[in-house]
């Protein structure tokens, strides 16, 4: 059993140091040059009818219904306060980048991979999407991953020395500076906050006129994301899997 928390434990550090180094990548020469593949179906959802019921920056767009963000949260097993955020934040990315097209399952995937919705570790989400606990990634020291030097004085992963990813969607400080936004509407871009994470990586993902519908725009953002063939596989099964559990747009 030891063992085999061993490897487990081992496996997501593997992970986040990957997405770290890939975040690294990203705006380098070629990071987007890759044999592409099918994207996932997207995941349909249902909204609700009425007004929002919360007012905070993500309800700018009609809210998930109640009942069918439980039914999904149960039979995907995300958190509640995560789907709904992803449901909000591909809504937005699409609606000020009309040509996206990012179906939220694509983006729950990323959160499944990079933190299991922020719960890593053992933490959860508040009801405010709030992390319980700093979900911070290992060193880029170079030490069998890319060498960053800090680039934020240590104020999100605490090391002055060197980056590390951070928060639910696991950026490194340096490109949260450039791609943060304030999810919530509470006035803050906190890497942290599932709402604010959430937000920015659809943003990201959608960045560069990406075209999340077809092959090649949907394989280019998550290479830009992480730049790992089996990274993507795996993002992709996962959001074809929500997306079988949650059907698709009729």
């Amino acid at each position: 059993m030891l063992r085999v928390k061993r490897f487990v434990v081992f496996s997501l550090f593997v992970l986040c140091a990957s997405a770290a180094f890939s975040f690294w990548l990203m705006g380098q020469p070629g990071a987007e040059t890759r044999a592409a593949i099918s994207p996932p179906p997207r995941a349909g959802v249902k909204l609700e009818t009425g007004p929002a019921a919360i007012a905070t920056a993500v309800n700018v767009t009609r809210t998930p219904d109640a009942q069918w963000l439980g039914a999904a949260a149960a039979d995907t097993g995300i958190p509640v306060q995560a789907l709904r955020a992803y449901v909000h934040s591909a809504a937005m990315a699409n609606e000020s980048t009309p040509k996206c097209g990012i179906g939220w399952n694509t983006l729950a995937a990323v959160g499944f991979v990079e933190s299991a919705h922020g719960t890593y570790g053992g933490g959860k989400l508040s009801s405010t999407g709030q992390a319980s606990g700093p979900i911070v990634g290992p060193s880029l020291d170079g030490a069998g991953f890319a060498a960053i030097a800090d680039t934020d004085g240590g104020v999100l992963d605490g090391d002055a020395n060197w980056d590390h990813a951070v928060g639910p969607m696991q950026f490194i400080p340096s490109t949260w500076r450039m791609a943060g936004m304030d999810g919530n509407g509470d006035g803050t871009a906190d890497p942290f906050n599932i709402d604010d994470a959430a937000l920015s990586a659809a943003t990201y993902l959608c960045g560069h006129g990406r075209d999340l519908t077809t092959a090649q725009g949907w394989t280019d953002a998550i290479y830009a994301y992480n730049q790992s063939d089996a990274y993507i596989r795996k993002v992709r099964a996962q959001a074809t899997a929500y997306a079988s559990k949650t059907g698709t747009p009729g």
